[in-house]
């Protein structure tokens, strides 16, 4: 055997080493960090259906109803708001939803929970998010359209928090011209009532809302069988509209 060789060997020997041993410290806290009591665990795997049969379909005014729970606004929110010309929104270039709409849209939605995770996958965008159950905290420098969630499980509920959003000219919704910041924090808790799932979710964001809002929501039980089928967003297609809409700005 060369002299390369064996020091081949060494590193390689020598990184299986440190790997085990930095593993054998992390598996403890890991474990403690996800292991739930069962009785708490609701049970959320499944095709959701979030469209008209289960809901009413969203609308202005949809969840956000005007004298109950529509947003209550601080300056910067309604200067944005007053200033926000439909051409500009980032629907019309394949930008997907964000919390607090994505959840409301009239699609399917897919559940998949792991020990460590649950998955909730979107017929709407294409999009998937991942709730952290293992105890971790949000990369500082990591900022995305549907932030960065986490998890655990209380009295037979989900309750998820998500944060790390990147600014979104119309994040708070499709229909009402309200942005949503960096600051935006999105709460929300599932569980089921007999086979219908339950969500409740709460909206904070500092730079645009002087409080707090919230909605409650369900979803009913998908067809037997029924597969996500795929948004496949097209750019130009998706930006045609503009060439009708009546331009605020000349």
């Amino acid at each position: 055997m060369s002299i390369e060789t064996t020091r081949r060997c060494l590193r390689l020997v020598l990184c299986a080493t440190l790997l085990a041993a930095y593993s054998a410290e992390l598996a403890p806290a890991a474990f403690a960090q996800t292991a739930a009591d069962p009785s708490e665990v609701p049970d959320l795997v499944g095709v959701w259906d979030g469209g008209p049969r289960a809901r009413r379909v969203n609308g202005p005014n949809m969840p956000w109803v005007p004298g109950e729970n529509f947003p209550v606004l601080n300056e910067r929110g309604l200067a944005y708001q007053a200033a926000f010309d439909e051409a500009i929104a980032p629907k019309y270039d394949c930008v997907p939803s964000a919390s607090p709409a994505l959840q409301y849209d009239p699609y399917m939605m897919e559940v998949t929970q792991w020990p460590d995770r649950v998955l909730f996958r979107y017929e709407k965008d294409d999009q998937i998010r991942t709730v952290w159950l293992d105890g971790r905290e949000p990369p500082l420098n990591e900022f995305t359209v549907q932030g960065f969630s986490v998890g655990h499980y209380e009295e037979g509920a989900l309750l998820v928090e998500t944060t790390h959003f990147v600014f979104d000219v119309t994040g708070f919704d499709d229909y009402n011209g309200i942005p949503s910041s960096q600051q935006k924090r999105v709460t929300e808790r599932y569980w089921r009532e007999g086979d219908e799932l339950r969500m409740t979710l709460t909206l904070e964001d500092p730079m645009f809302l002087r409080e707090p809002t919230s909605y409650t929501t369900r979803w009913l039980p998908g067809p037997d069988g029924y597969k996500l089928q795929l948004y496949g967003c097209d750019a130009e297609e998706a930006g045609h509209p503009r060439k009708f809409l009546i331009p605020k700005y000349r």
